[in-house]
């Protein structure tokens, strides 16, 4: 075992990424709410109470800048 794994830190920040938004998405739904709206909510405003603290997704959410959300969402739309 001596050769060198090399790790893409991109591709594990965005797999990261996804991950959360994923989870966040699917705690907003079992409560009931839309979360496409909660999470344009949260981005726009920076408020963590469109989110909900269901399932720790605020704590999830705010692992994340939104900076970082916003450029992985548009970098998937404008593939």
């Amino acid at each position: 075992m001596e050769n060198t794994t090399l790790f893409d830190v991109e591709m594990l920040e965005r797999a990261n990424i996804k991950l959360t938004l994923k989870e966040v998405c699917e705690s907003l739904s079992l409560k009931g709410y839309d979360p496409v709206k909660q999470l344009a909510g949260y981005l726009i405003s920076g408020d963590p109470g469109y989110i909900s603290n269901f399932q720790d997704a605020r704590t999830k959410i705010q692992g994340l800048e939104r900076a970082d959300i916003l450029a992985y969402l548009l970098s998937e739309v404008l593939k």
